[in-house]
């Protein structure tokens, strides 16, 4: 249960800073209106790192089902545990 939890808030991770540095831009009444697509970009690369960093120690930070489905058809990771990344 911890690989779960550990893809689940590394993936929200990613979804909340990634989201949220796209509606800083282009909201109208926020300090980084218009600031641009460097700055989505690095948001974005924030959230990933932020999301890998805290995945990575407990489930090995999938991330993105079809990192874990690769792995399966790989037979590099267990078919078992699959529905339980994926669910995440």
């Amino acid at each position: 249960m911890n690989q779960f939890f550990a893809e689940f808030f590394g993936t929200a991770m990613i979804i909340v800073l990634g989201g949220g540095v796209v509606s800083i831009v282009l909201l109208s009444k926020t300090k980084g209106n218009n600031s641009g697509w460097i700055v989505i970009t690095f948001g974005w690369a924030v959230g990933v790192f932020t999301g890998v960093l805290i995945a990575a120690p407990v489930s090995g930070a999938h991330l993105n089902p079809a990192v874990t489905l690769d792995l399966v058809l790989a037979h590099k990771f267990s078919p078992s545990l699959m529905p339980l990344y994926i669910s995440a």
